[in-house]
């Protein structure tokens, strides 16, 4: 917890108050807010960051850097900011430990502190010894530090104070977290191992799918793996892109990590189009037989076209009028959204007006409070209703599909993906721009696999920022996507702990690590998750210092284990020896599927685009020979029969993983339909290839649509090798027990009478 800090000393050698700071003080600086001056490199060798990289990084931190004496003065103004509130702008503790927090009041005075439980109030004692003073503004000022009681649940709770120097008494409020030990939800676990489907939804279609997989198809997908033993189904992140086309095809890319994608609606499951208007159900039926003559195209999933279809659809279904009940639903939900739904909502607005590339972005709109944006609340009301609409209709479906997933029997059920952070023109970086650090960009150092390093053009959340505004911003989004979720994998959760900040204008590998207050990310992190019943997996990949893996097990977050990773010396790891809490794999979206890995597609794909710096022929020597290496590690085991088909050395791969003792077991959907093209190539644009936009198809190239699933023998074989390497069995349906459905509409069945509808906005 906050101990006090010594005033700091500028004695420590000459200094100059002209020119720019020397590299010893921007050091004393980076050390003193959490920003690595040095890093271990990819090589094993230490590299140093360069003072123009730290200089930036440190603006963007709002240090002033202009001047050694400016440099100085911003750090000491940093230093005392805390002695000049009364209680921190929110406390973190974890559950049964003896925590304490911060009470700062002028020098000699009494506060009184208290804690709010819900009707319960209870005095706060100061901890013995724990007072020391500093002198801020020319005036004393007392720290005193006070215990939170350790037999508090992990919940969320009201901390009080006052003083009668301060604000005449009146007291201040923050709010405590106090955060489980270790997540509930993975003791949970802990009975038996469970194995689920990753899954790029938008790829999987259906005979009733507008060519691209849907949250109904999600409903469904739940169902048939609930059928065949599966406990979860791992998707593509969801979070929105653009209100209108185009689009930008890669998930992890989103405008905004707290909202969802329309573009993942059903237009047949809204209960408002059997009362569309003749004529407008007659535009629905056009667009519908026209998106669903294109779902057995097989070499691009066509989002902006689907999509401007949809909005069409929509934007007619959202005149219809609304029956009491769901107008009250709606409303209830608009409520419940708050300011952060109304923002997106008229940033959606907003965009749909004056385009993605108009310069008044960058002032008159420049967030939800400029002038544009406050005119606009009014002008453009019934537009942000009108994605407030959408929003709640997402809302509707994505229970739909936990619920099929429950009712499938499904242990977890559907385990959604956090993207790393947003583009920097979204949604997220205009109404979170306090909470965002500006002049630099998310990305990774120089490493074997890309010795340039990588810019994953995503601002970085702004430590000190996210601090001061008590950590809400993260803590909505978690509850957004925990809303109707079991699980959920956080891609990349290093960056809990730290980011590699790339300033603008340098290279991907010109960065610097800036540390997080990690107890208090990962411990909201495990509160919300445990609040809301859903487990946790982190993707901790690639360089993790050892010790973040080891706070992360200790609080219950599962990790990550790849098959293709798990190496010892220069051959494969036995997979007994792999990490109990793990969520385990053959590959990953970012690997061919594991058909396409038997055949060599990677170095095909990489020599196609150029990106080889050694002799295609060298290279695929060299991937066989590391594949053969898995081949005889399966094969000693007794798993892989002499002259194996692809379909058994696929199925006898997933069998060796299944050795492993990790709570969770992963199979890629690709891997059990026998697809062999690469679903993301990392390091390429999509002009290189056509990233995230695959469809879903054979070993012999066909697509393959949810009901193939359903039917596939394939499919079934290999679920039938996870069930027994797992000691698991399939689930049996019968006319009692079968997962149910959740309640769709189908556009072929016979509808209720057509009426007239009228325009209803969210407040009509």
């Amino acid at each position: 917890m906050d101990q006090p800090q010594e005033r700091l000393s500028t004695s420590t050698g000459p200094t100059s108050t002209g020119g720019s700071p020397s590299g010893q003080t921007l050091r004393r600086l980076a050390e003193q807010l959490g920003v690595s001056t040095s890093y271990e490199g990819f090589d094993g060798q230490e590299a140093q960051v360069p003072d123009a990289t730290l200089s930036s990084v440190l603006t963007a931190l709002d240090l002033d850097v202009s001047s050694e004496r400016a440099a100085l003065d911003s750090l000491q103004e940093h230093l005392d900011a805390p002695w000049r509130r009364l209680l921190p702008p929110v406390v973190i503790a974890v559950e049964g430990r003896d925590d304490s927090f911060p009470v700062h009041v002028p020098s000699g005075s009494e506060p009184t502190v208290e804690l709010f439980a819900g009707e319960r109030t209870r005095p706060l004692e100061a901890v013995p010894g724990s007072l020391s003073t500093r002198e801020i503004d020319g005036c004393p000022v007392d720290r005193i530090l006070y215990r939170i009681p350790s037999d508090l649940a992990p919940e969320w709770y009201e901390l009080r104070a006052s003083a009668p120097e301060i604000d005449h008494g009146v007291p201040t409020e923050v709010e405590l977290a106090v955060t489980p030990a270790r997540l509930s939800t993975t003791d949970r676990l802990q009975d038996k191992r469970r194995w689920g489907w990753a899954v790029q939804l938008y790829s999987v279609a259906s005979n009733r799918t507008w060519g691209v997989g849907d949250l109904n198809d999600l409903a469904g997908l739940a169902a048939i793996g609930g059928e065949q033993g599966a406990d979860y189904i791992l998707i593509n992140p969801l979070h929105a892109s653009e209100p209108v086309p185009p689009l930008e095809a890669s998930p992890y890319l989103p405008v905004t990590r707290r909202f969802f994608n329309p573009l993942y609606l059903r237009i047949a499951g809204i209960p408002e189009i059997v009362y569309l208007r003749p004529g407008d159900a007659e535009v629905v039926q056009t667009l519908d037989a026209i998106q669903r003559r294109r779902i057995l195209e097989v070499d691009d999933v066509e989002r902006d076209s689907v999509y401007a279809a949809k909005l069409k659809a929509l934007e007619l279904l959202y005149t219809v009028r609304r029956s009491a009940q769901r107008q009250q639903q709606l409303r209830r939900f608009a409520a419940e959204g708050g300011q952060q739904l109304q923002d997106f909502a008229l940033w959606c607005a907003i965009r749909e007006e004056i385009g993605k590339d108009s310069p008044l972005w960058e002032d008159e709109a420049a967030g939800p409070d400029s002038p544009y944006a406050v005119e606009a609340r009014t002008r453009l009301q019934s537009r942000v209703h009108f994605h407030i609409w959408l929003q709640w209709l997402l809302d509707e479906q994505l229970a739909s599909a936990q619920q099929a997933a429950d009712s499938a029997g499904m242990a977890i059920g559907v385990m959604h993906d956090l993207a790393v952070g947003v583009s920097k023109d979204g949604a997220d970086a205009w109404s979170l721009n306090r909470s965002l650090a500006r002049g630099v960009s998310v990305g990774a150092p120089a490493d074997m696999y890309n010795q340039q390093g990588q810019d994953w053009s995503q601002p970085p959340w702004h430590p000190f920022r996210l601090a001061e505004a008590g950590y809400r911003p993260w803590r909505e989004m978690l509850r957004g996507i925990f809303r109707h979720a079991g699980g959920i994998r956080i891609d990349h959760i290093m960056g809990l702990f730290r980011l590699w900040w790339i300033p603008e204008g340098n290279r991907a590998s010109e960065g610097a690590y800036v540390y997080y207050d990690h107890e208090a990310m990962l411990g909201i992190l495990a509160l919300e998750a445990q609040r809301a019943g859903v487990v946790v997996v982190g993707e901790d990949l690639g360089t993790v210092e050892p010790w973040v893996r080891e706070e992360l097990a200790a609080r219950g977050v599962l990790g990550t284990s790849v098959l293709w990773f798990e190496t010892e010396g220069d051959g494969p790891k036995d997979p007994r020896d792999y990490r109990v809490e793990t969520m385990a794999s053959v590959g990953t979206h970012d690997f061919p599927p594991t058909a396409g890995y038997l055949q060599g597609v990677q170095v095909d794909l990489r020599d196609e685009l150029g990106l080889l710096e050694r002799p295609v022929e060298q290279e695929r020597a060299e991937a066989q020979q590391t594949l053969q290496r898995w081949l005889d590690a399966v094969g000693a085991e007794g798993l892989l029969p002499e002259e194996a088909s692809e379909q058994q050395t696929v199925e006898a791969l997933h069998a060796y993983l299944g050795l492993a003792p990790s709570l969770l077991h992963c199979v890629q959907l690709v891997d059990a339909v026998g697809e062999r093209r690469v679903q993301n190539q990392p390091g390429t644009t999509g002009e290189q290839h056509p990233n995230w936009r695959i469809p879903l198809a054979d070993d012999e190239g066909r697509r393959v649509l949810l009901e193939g699933i359903q039917g596939s023998e394939r499919v079934r074989s290999l679920s039938a090798v996870m069930n027994r390497a797992l000691g698991r069995g399939m689930r049996r349906q019968n006319r009692e027990g079968a997962p149910s459905q959740p309640r769709t509409m189908d556009p072929d069945a016979p509808t209720a009478p057509w009426t007239t509808g009228s325009v209803s906005p969210v407040e009509g």
